[in-house]
């Protein structure tokens, strides 16, 4: 279940970002688009895809003071994403003096 878990978080994003793209391209790219050129939603997709698609979300519309929050928000579950495998293993990990609260 865990390894499942792990999959859908690295996955997840990035497979429905391809799907959003080839569905609705002029979103993504363009003049009325997020993005100017290519190169930034697919380095977007690989690197930061929460934030990527929460951009996309909001950014054609143009973006206001609550859309910087959602932006925000996004940020926080790609850094979650990225950093909750290293504290959940951190006994695991040689040379890291932290331990774990007795249950």
């Amino acid at each position: 279940m865990c390894c499942f878990l792990t999959l859908f978080m690295l996955l997840g994003p990035r497979v429905a970002g391809i799907f959003w793209w080839i569905a609705q391209p002029i979103r993504w790219v363009g003049a009325l688009g997020a993005f100017n050129s290519w190169i930034w939603p697919v380095l977007g997709l690989v690197f930061l895809p929460f934030t990527t698609l929460m951009y996309v979300a909001v950014a054609p519309g143009g973006t206001t003071s609550w859309d910087w929050l959602w932006i925000g928000l996004a940020v926080f579950a790609d850094i979650a994403s990225y950093t909750g495998g290293g504290y959940g293993n951190r006994n695991r990990i040689p040379g890291y003096s932290g331990t774990k609260p007795p249950l």
